[in-house]
């Protein structure tokens, strides 16, 4: 008899640790997420692609595209981006979140560039979250934090 009651338990705990797993998977993946468009933003930015920037950002204002034209133009570079430091304040939010990340970057022949992404992150990690960049600053100082 008490073979029989064993299976139950066992496949209870199977089934919570892959429910745990997706979680936590889904977690993981939102800060992926983020780092990813924010990436694709910096590389269409160094190409000085002001079209894609612009698909990237939801621009809530005309000063918001205006500034993204303007660095597009004078961030042009050449060469692959390399992302040197990367520090996220929505990074592992569990819930809605608005905050800037700071992103030092640079292209073979340029010093680094240091800039601000506002990044949106809606939902919750057990629904499911999005990601939506709302600005991207001009260069700041290599020392200055994002507002």
């Amino acid at each position: 008899m008490g073979r029989v009651k064993r299976p139950l338990p066992i496949a209870i705990a199977v089934v919570a640790v892959i429910a745990i797993s997706a979680v936590v998977a889904r977690y993981i993946n939102n800060d992926t997420v983020e780092r990813g468009k924010v990436t694709e933003l910096l590389r269409a930015q160094a190409k000085g692609d002001a079209a894609k920037m612009l698909d990237l950002v939801d621009c809530p204002d005309h000063a918001c595209e205006q500034l993204i034209r303007t660095n597009a133009r004078k961030l042009r570079g050449k060469g692959d981006l390399k992302i040197a430091l990367y520090q996220s304040q929505t990074a592992h939010a569990l819930k809605s979140r608005t905050k800037p990340t700071r992103v030092v970057w640079f292209t073979p022949g340029r010093l680094t560039t240091v800039q601000c992404v506002l990044v949106r992150r809606s939902g919750n990690v057990f629904a499911g979250t999005s990601v939506t960049l709302l600005r991207l600053s001009a260069p700041i100082d290599r020392e200055t934090s994002c507002p």
